[in-house]
This record gives structure tokens, C-alpha cells and sequence, in this order.
């Protein structure tokens, strides 16, 4: 895995419809990013895993942002959340080894926010944004990039 960029992004106030706990296996399985890119009010189509730590547990989400006050389709759950500054880093690997993902991954880019002048906002949003063309289309070395945001102060 490579840290190929490093910048700020503001990411805007948003609900994110999809299931927590669950895994991304099941989400193609069942039809259900079909089922989200169908529902009015999507801000993007890119798919986002996010997590966060609530009560000394990790909460993990699969699903899509949406704009604010945005139907959620029957059998999704949603969270609301004003906009908020994050550590964007573009993650170049492998997508199918787990080089992208992990405690690992995350830890060597927490130790990059100093470098860059950037403090963690402890307990708050970490995103997996998997972009469409970046993450979907591998290129010649199957590598794709993932856009990994870390919510700072």
C-alpha cells in the first residue's frame, strides 16, 4: 500500500442511508447498493464504508451519502451528521489482499496527520470512499485508490 496524496476535504452535512454491521459481500448479494442508487437525494453514487467509536466499540456502515432529510428505503438505517473536516489520503494497492484496509492501514495514516499539520478528532467519523473511476476501475497493475478520510479538528 502507498499514500499517494495527502489534503483537506470539508465533508458537507449529509445522511448516510445504509446497514451498520454489516459486510460489503452482502451488500452486492443482496441487491442493496441497487436498491440505495435507486432512492432520490443521493450526493453521490460513490459506495462509503464509515466507522466510527461509540462506547469503546467500533461501529462500521455500509452505504451511501444522501443530502439531508432524504427518504431512507424500507430495511436501511441512516445517520445524520453536520459537515465536518477530515485527512483525506488516496490509498494505492491492491483492493482484494487488504493492504487498503485495517488497523494497520489507519494507524500509518494517523501517524501522517502531524507531518501534515492536521489533529484527529478523536471518536468521530473515519470513511472508506470507494470513488467511481479511482476505486472501480483497476489499472494495468490491478491496483485501485481508495479515498480514506479521517474527521480532524
Amino acid at each position: 500500500m502507498e499514500i499517494k496524496k495527502i489534503f483537506e476535504e470539508t465533508v458537507p452535512s449529509s445522511r448516510f442511508i445504509g446497514k451498520k454491521n454489516s459486510e460489503w459481500g452482502l451488500f452486492w448479494q443482496n441487491g442493496w447498493f441497487d436498491i440505495l442508487e435507486k432512492a432520490g437525494g443521493k450526493s453521490e453514487f460513490d459506495y462509503i464504508a464509515m466507522k466510527r467509536v461509540v462506547n469503546g466499540d467500533v461501529e462500521y456502515w455500509i452505504g451511501m451519502l444522501f443530502a439531508p432529510d432524504s427518504s431512507v428505503p424500507e430495511g436501511f438505517d441512516f445517520v445524520d451528521f453536520e459537515s465536518f473536516q477530515a485527512a483525506v489520503f488516496w490509498l494505492y494497492g491492491n483492493p482484494n489482499n487488504g493492504e487498503l484496509y485495517g488497523f494497520e492501514t489507519h494507524n500509518q495514516c494517523l501517524a501522517k496527520l502531524p507531518i501534515h499539520g492536521f489533529t484527529r478528532r478523536e471518536d468521530y467519523w473515519c470513511i472508506e470512499r470507494c470513488n467511481c473511476p479511482r476505486y472501480t476501475t483497476p489499472d494495468e497493475n490491478g491496483n485501485v485508490i481508495l479515498d480514506y478520510y479521517i474527521s480532524i479538528e
